[in-house]
């Protein structure tokens, strides 16, 4: 009597002569690649790039580290300074103003770029996609393509005794304010941080602004059946889903303002005396104007730990849930 085939013999049957039905376990090892194949073929695409930052990036800062110990001029023998060179951070008073200058800058870079750029994207929102919302953008993010040596110099001519700045406050009778801004021991350092704001405003706009579009509309939809207001919905809903762009904005920003160095050295070069004098002016003129390359490496390393541990908290909000 011929037997009957089932749909279940047949699968059965299909699968003994499959291969490639035959479940990745089953198969014979020599067919899967293995991990270490894998991870010895990641190692081959980054190798390029790693021996790249390492020649460039790490060594140098290996360098840094190594020369910070040393008094030496970059031409003669070093002879060992132990740590007086990191002695000399905290004693020496321009030493320390310029880091506590770097973190006035932060409130200029990174405070207030991104309140008024939460306040712009919110605006810019709210407008009807046309000529204007396109301008509006254009015009904000135009500041953050210009090379900041070409900012620099545009805001010290505006900046001089006969600029735009003076000229605007005495076209509105307000000439006892008028004064060389980047000569003046009081407003140096804030005319600078202006020109922070005018840098870091763009950006800040234009990442918040793309991630206000990530948002779910029915959220919005949502708390305006609740009842809320502009300024409810603004903190209800805009400002929690805006939260790693928000790190990604303060992280960009905050690093800028401590490692600051193109626009201060166009516009003031650190002066008046030591008013707008930052870290990174600080290392060039060590390094190539009193030739203290030792003094200049312990303030570089010592700029960079400080960059982390501002940067690591913040990072560390971002990756929470």
């Amino acid at each position: 009597m011929p037997s009957v085939s089932t749909p279940q013999a047949m699968r059965q049957a299909s699968t003994m002569t499959d291969p490639s039905s035959v479940p990745a376990a089953r198969q014979p090892a020599a067919r899967r690649p293995s991990a270490r194949r894998r991870s010895w073929s990641a190692l081959l695409w980054v190798a390029p790039a790693f021996g790249m930052y390492a020649v460039f990036v790490l060594f140098p800062m290996l360098q840094s580290v190594q020369y910070s110990f040393y008094d030496w001029d970059g031409i003669g023998p070093a002879t060992p300074a132990g740590l007086d060179n990191w002695k000399a951070i905290f004693t020496q008073p321009e030493l320390l103003q310029s880091v506590l200058n770097a973190f006035v800058l932060v409130i200029f870079y990174t405070v207030l770029p991104v309140g008024l750029g939460l306040v712009a994207a919110s605006f810019i929102r709210e407008l009807k996609p046309g000529a204007f919302s396109t301008t509006a953008r254009v015009l904000l993010f135009v500041p953050q393509v210009l090379p900041l040596v070409a900012a620099g110099i545009a805001w010290t001519w505006m900046y001089s005794s006969d600029g735009l700045v003076n000229q605007i406050l005495r076209a509105v009778g307000l000439d006892q304010y008028t004064r060389a801004w980047l000569g003046d021991f009081t407003f140096a350092l804030p005319a600078v941080g202006v020109i922070g704001v005018w840098v870091m405003l763009g950006f800040c706009t234009v990442l918040l602004l793309a991630g206000i579009g990530k948002i779910d509309p029915a959220l919005y939809e949502a708390a305006r059946l609740d009842g809320a207001g502009p300024v409810r919905e603004f903190f209800a809903v805009t400002l929690p889903g805006l939260r790693r762009e928000l790190v990604v904005c303060a992280t960009f920003t905050i690093i800028a303002a401590l490692a600051s160095f193109d626009v201060v050295q166009i516009a003031t070069q650190g002066g008046p005396g030591y008013q707008t004098m930052v870290p990174g002016v600080q290392i060039y003129r060590l390094t190539f104007l009193q030739q203290h390359v030792g003094q200049a490496s312990a303030l570089a390393v010592f700029l960079t730990v400080v960059v982390l541990l501002v940067i690591w908290p913040i990072q560390r909000l971002g990756r929470q849930k």
